[in-house]
């Protein structure tokens, strides 16, 4: 992991990789985010490095909601240190992190400052799985709409830093 990591694309090299409507749709997620004071602090409170190795393609609607979140983190604490890898070819790394045997992305593999794993986020936040796992139609429409708009960035924040806590 470690060597792909260091492989890896910034935030700003990875939205790069696109000239036109998913770069745009990136930084307009980027730019809307708003993240709540207490979240906040708990980020700038990170004291260990802190690796997050990301699979991720700019063309992915979850890609486009959930990597600039994670680049947020890093903005507010320049102990977090964000890669991102393509899913294609890096497969074989992913097998372990797979959702119904098929890789998915984004998928963050968050690491300490010995690249040891202590968490994984797959795609979506888990509140909004939660709700999609209740099967009522009408509340899993309104939830991937509220996503869409990044009203699920805090949720996907919490999930990162609750890994980052059991370093």
């Amino acid at each position: 992991m470690k060597e792909l990591f260091k492989g890896g694309s910034t935030f700003l090299e990875f939205v790069n990789k696109d000239k036109d409507t998913y770069k745009e749709k990136t930084l307009e997620n980027y730019h809307r985010i708003e993240i709540n004071q207490e979240l906040e602090n708990k980020v700038k409170e990170i004291q260990e490095i802190v690796h997050i190795l990301v699979f991720g393609e700019i063309w992915c609607p979850d890609c486009m909601i959930n990597v600039p979140a994670l680049q947020k983190m890093v903005d507010m604490n320049d102990k977090i240190i964000v890669r991102i890898v393509s899913r294609e070819g890096n497969e074989a790394y992913m097998t372990n992190y797979s959702l119904n045997g098929k890789p998915r992305i984004p998928t963050f593999i968050v690491m300490n400052h010995e690249f040891q794993v202590k968490g994984v986020f797959v795609e979506q936040p888990q509140a909004l799985k939660d709700i999609v796992a209740k099967g009522n139609q009408a509340e899993i429409i309104v939830a991937r709409r509220k996503y869409q708009k990044g009203e699920y960035t805090n949720d996907t924040i919490k999930e990162i830093l609750g890994m980052i806590e059991k370093i």
